[in-house]
């Protein structure tokens, strides 16, 4: 094994983060020292980090011998003044500004001058941190994402004070350690939370406007977008009590910015206690562990269907066209639907109301779908009905649209669909933090997606769909809704307009 950067590291907080981050710090050949406020804490999470090693024994993972070597590299720490031999201490204490910069100011009267220091903070300001610190070059954040041994990537923040140097060994040292580090400016939400913003605050307006339910939501990203979890999936698996503060943090430390306002129904339920599977109740109840979600809508029964027209203004009007063939829909060819006919309408961006009065076509058989992604590579087809569309109407096009099995959702009218929203807005925020210089482009696609698990990083996602297309849905969005939260970024303008892939870095 390469001997390890930082040959004895304490760690200071014991909780989940902190045992995650001691467990591959000892795995990587480190002596780690454990030290919690909380008498008998760090003796506690000693033994839980053996009896982690023997179950990966159990496992096969590892073998004995190794087991034994890991376990005998961790020491509890029954002071402070213990880690004055450390090369590095981590901090993972309480997410507060004061106890924070309290710890790190009596650690920096105890280690040597050479040891590096790091916080484990997720939304505070590093720079802050680091304030009236005697040797700020030396300070930086370590973001590391829970649960720590599984989830392999690492944000490694510079302060306005660190030194390059800094933060050059503990990329290395996550590295040592098994991780993908990333490096990231000193910003609200730094690469993971800030991008992160797009996928839960969207779903939560979408669902506060009336347009359909959570469990609607959360099936149409999972198979019509293809992530793995739905938003309110996720923010039960993560919890309330941790998501909510975090979009508020964001929120206030950009100074109110739009793009960033939390919802009343995160506010409202977190209160309430409903703050996810831990409890039991959140965005679903949950028994036994598993979530009870309301069966879909059942396909309605159509004797008859109605021809079918479609606007010659759809997204992907041809590939529409060739599924209602391949679905046995009787296709109109006029340049104006008869009395008789389903109105199918693909708008980017627009309500299906908006685009049914400018086009003049009857409201009451207007339906929308969806078609910003490729049919065939999606497992559920969104249909929007407008508030005049007629009953007949939505059952018959939910009925062809399901003709060949694949799931269906309808949802209300809106400026864009589930799909095209959320994902426009991944990719307006990702965009954001290239334009202000946050991070690169290569290490903002590596945290997202392995910090969120998305199927893709944003800025592939905007490869995917097209800078074109996500343009349009913003700025008719912006049109629809009059709200600057959907003003495109002037990283993602600049190469929408000349066609350039988004990963293409400016000389």
């Amino acid at each position: 094994m390469q001997a390890s950067i930082y040959k004895t590291v304490g760690i200071v907080g014991t909780g989940a983060m902190g045992r995650g981050i001691a467990q591959i710090a000892a795995q990587a050949g480190s002596t780690v020292k454990l030290m919690d406020a909380q008498a008998g804490a760090a003796a506690k999470a000693q033994v839980a980090l053996s009896s982690q090693w023997d179950k990966l024994v159990e496992k096969g993972r590892i073998n004995t011998e190794l087991a034994k070597r890991y376990k005998s590299s961790v020491q509890v720490a029954d002071s402070l003044a213990d880690l004055s031999v450390c090369d590095l201490v981590i901090e993972a204490i309480v997410e507060r500004l004061d106890a924070k910069k309290e710890l790190f100011a009596e650690l920096e009267s105890i280690v040597p001058v050479q040891t590096v220091l790091a916080t484990n903070t997720s939304s505070l300001s590093v720079t802050a941190i680091a304030a009236g610190l005697q040797h700020p070059g030396r300070f930086a954040g370590y973001h590391f994402f829970n649960p720590v041994p599984l989830m392999k990537v690492v944000e490694v923040i510079a302060g306005l004070k660190t030194n390059a140097g800094t933060c050059e060994g503990l990329g290395l040292y996550a590295a040592q350690m098994g991780h993908t580090p990333v490096q990231a400016q000193d910003t609200p939400g730094f690469i993971v939370n800030h991008a992160g913003r797009g996928y839960g605050t969207e779903a939560l307006r979408i669902v506060s406007e009336g347009i359909t339910d959570f469990a609607t939501v959360d099936r149409i990203l999972r198979d019509h977008a293809g992530f793995k979890l739905g938003p309110f999936e996720l923010m039960d698996l993560t919890s309330l009590d941790v998501s909510h503060p975090v979009m508020e943090s964001i929120y206030h430390q950009y100074y109110q910015e739009d793009r960033y306002r939390p919802s009343v129904i995160t506010a409202q339920r977190l209160a309430g206690g409903l703050l996810g599977k831990k409890t039991g109740e959140g965005f679903y109840r949950y028994e036994g562990g598993v979530a009870q979600i309301q069966a879909e809508v059942p396909v309605p029964e159509v004797i008859e269907m109605p021809p079918v027209w479609v606007s010659p203004r759809a997204a992907r009007r041809s590939e529409l066209l060739q599924l209602l063939k391949t679905l046995g829909a009787t296709i109109e060819t006029g340049p104006s639907p008869s009395l008789q006919a389903l109105t199918l309408v693909a708008p980017l961006g627009f309500d299906i109301t908006t685009v049914a009065v400018v086009e003049r076509l009857d409201p009451a058989r207007t339906m929308g779908i969806d078609m910003l992604i490729d049919d065939a590579a999606t497992r559920r087809r969104v249909l929007a009905t407008n508030p005049a569309t007629r009953r007949d109407m939505q059952n018959a096009a939910h009925a062809l649209f399901a003709r060949d099995g694949k799931a269906v959702s309808v949802i209300r009218d809106s400026g864009g669909f589930v799909t095209q929203r959320v994902i426009a807005t991944i990719v307006n925020i990702a965009s954001d933090l290239c334009q202000q210089g946050i991070c690169s482009p290569k290490d903002l696609e590596t945290a997202v997606t392995l910090g969120l698990g998305y199927p893709l990083g944003p800025l592939a996602m905007g490869n995917l769909f097209g800078p074109t297309n996500i343009l349009e849905v913003l700025f008719n969005m912006q049109t629809v809704y009059g709200d600057q939260r959907y003003r495109p970024s002037p990283w993602l303008r600049r190469r929408g307009a000349i066609g350039l892939s988004l990963m293409h870095e400016e000389s």
